[in-house]
């Protein structure tokens, strides 16, 4: 099974009057557009900064939240460090928000990012110390054309079960190994791809299940984000 999500079939949201611009391959549960929580992906936003701009102190609870600075800087401030850390291109930050934190961020003008919610198990991680940490671009291997963010050789650790991320960066036809369990997730950060024939652009969005092999027909360079997660997690999940 291969669903596609092009941008404009996504869920859209704003902060500031437009300052910041959200698609969101998985939008929130009352969202329209785009696809809703699966696996233990919670919540998937791309964020942009059309202005300098700042999204004020907000709480989380239970979820691991992952940002990661896809173009230009950001900052961030939270209730545990209590101070503003930049991030730049690259960079990694994890909220594991246990009982509760809060936090504000900060987008330049033109930067962009992912902020990606994992469930790692509400019935346990609500009742959790929360923490935070975060990680620089040098920190990630890149081997064959792909950078692992999370998984193998990794030094992000999560509770959340068998996710792996990556990015893979390409100017030739390749092909993606997936297993039956897992569901793999692409959104396409840059260039323009075929798969089943199917052209599918910068922005969009792809969710696949039960395929063993992804063959990934490269019609311009491209970029791609890549989170692997289980079909059936062993936990009760949130939806």
């Amino acid at each position: 099974m291969i669903e596609v999500y092009r941008k404009n079939q996504q869920s859209f949201g704003e902060f500031n009057s437009g300052e910041i611009i959200e698609n969101k391959p998985i939008g929130f549960p009352h969202e329209s557009g785009g696809s809703k929580a699966y696996s233990n992906i919670f919540y998937w936003a791309f964020a942009e900064g059309k202005k300098d701009s700042t999204i004020g102190l907000h709480p989380h609870k239970g979820f691991e939240i992952m940002t990661y600075v896809i173009k230009g800087s950001i900052k961030h401030y939270d209730t545990l460090i209590k101070k503003w850390i930049t991030l730049n291109k690259g960079d990694v930050q994890i909220i594991q928000s246990g009982s509760g934190i809060s936090h504000s961020e900060y987008l330049e003008k033109n930067s962009s990012i992912f902020q990606i919610w994992f469930d790692p198990n509400l019935e346990k991680s609500l009742y959790q110390k929360p923490s935070y940490k975060d990680y620089q671009s040098t920190d990630f291997e890149i081997n064959n054309k792909k950078k692992i963010i999370i998984g193998e050789n990794s030094p992000i650790k999560i509770f959340s079960e068998k996710i792996s991320i990556y990015e893979l960066f390409n100017n030739k036809d390749f092909i993606i190994e997936n297993s039956n369990n897992l569901f793999l997730s692409i959104y396409i950060l840059s260039g323009e791809i075929k798969i089943n024939k199917k052209i599918i652009q910068k922005d969009s969005f792809i969710k696949i299940k039960e395929e063993k092999e992804i063959k990934i027909n490269v019609i311009s360079d491209c970029k791609l984000f890549c989170i692997s997660s289980p079909i059936n997690p062993k936990y009760k999940t949130y939806i």
